[in-house]
């Protein structure tokens, strides 16, 4: 009898781009996820409508709900919001904005939200999803800090002001959210692993089936939400090799 060997390969990056190795760990942990604790866009994408079922993308890191069981996204440390708000109603001039060293360049005193970000975008320190820009015209404007500095304990932004008309303008600053400060306390704030693969379900669904992958490497940087391995809790999963 000719037996012939048989060989099969496995393409990770299909529909899990971040996901490097399995580290010879070919098994998952089958869990049951709590639906309504996802976001549309951030979590889950609409199907197109020939495809009713929505589909939660693969490497979303989770963690469990102590009181029903069920899984949702983990819920990691704050990240740092910073509020600046223009006072003294100036009619025209600008301001800068310097982060840890590093000045932006001209900005006007009624510019956008997507203005400031953009400038601050500018700097050598701070890369696109660093920091992320909302608010009105002319302020006051409102800094997350997400990207390198997610869960971070970040200095405050400073200003200086080139500011014209009004009653004495100026930007105040205030931290209204520190970093580096876990919130959630009902289970989700420990990381148990990533969805290993994308996840159908319709929409009036509440809960779904799903494969927990407790071992791996893992390309942070390709994951669909942004994770930070240092801001990880004592009691986490810790059975993953990040290349950050």
């Amino acid at each position: 009898m000719d037996i012939q060997p048989y060989t099969s390969t496995e393409t990770l990056s299909v529909g899990r781009p971040w996901l490097m190795s399995m580290l010879g760990i070919e098994t998952n942990q089958s869990i049951t996820l709590d639906l309504s604790k996802f976001s549309e866009n951030l979590h889950w994408t609409e199907a197109s409508k020939y495809q009713p079922e929505r589909k939660l993308k693969s490497g979303i890191p989770l963690g469990k709900i102590t009181a029903s069981g069920l899984y949702a996204p983990y819920a990691a440390v704050t990240n740092e919001v910073q509020t600046l708000t223009v006072t003294g109603a100036p009619t025209g001039g600008t301001f800068t904005i310097t982060y840890s060293g590093q000045t932006t360049a001209a900005i006007a005193y009624n510019a956008t939200a997507a203005v400031v970000q953009t400038a601050l975008e500018a700097l050598s320190n701070v890369n696109p999803g660093d920091i992320v820009v909302t608010g009105n015209a002319g302020g006051p404007w409102t800094l997350t800090y997400g990207g390198q500095y997610l869960g971070e304990n970040v200095a405050a932004v400073t200003t200086t002001e080139s500011f014209t008309g009004g009653t004495t303008p100026d930007i105040t600053i205030a931290t209204t959210l520190g970093g580096d400060t876990a919130t959630a306390t009902d289970g989700s704030q420990i990381f148990a692993g990533f969805l290993f693969t994308e996840v159908s379900f319709y929409p009036t669904t509440t809960k779904v089936a799903a494969p927990l992958m407790v071992h791996g490497q893992i390309d942070v940087a390709k994951l669909p939400v942004a994770f930070d391995p240092t801001d990880v809790p004592a009691g986490s999963n810790t059975q993953f090799v990040y290349k950050v």
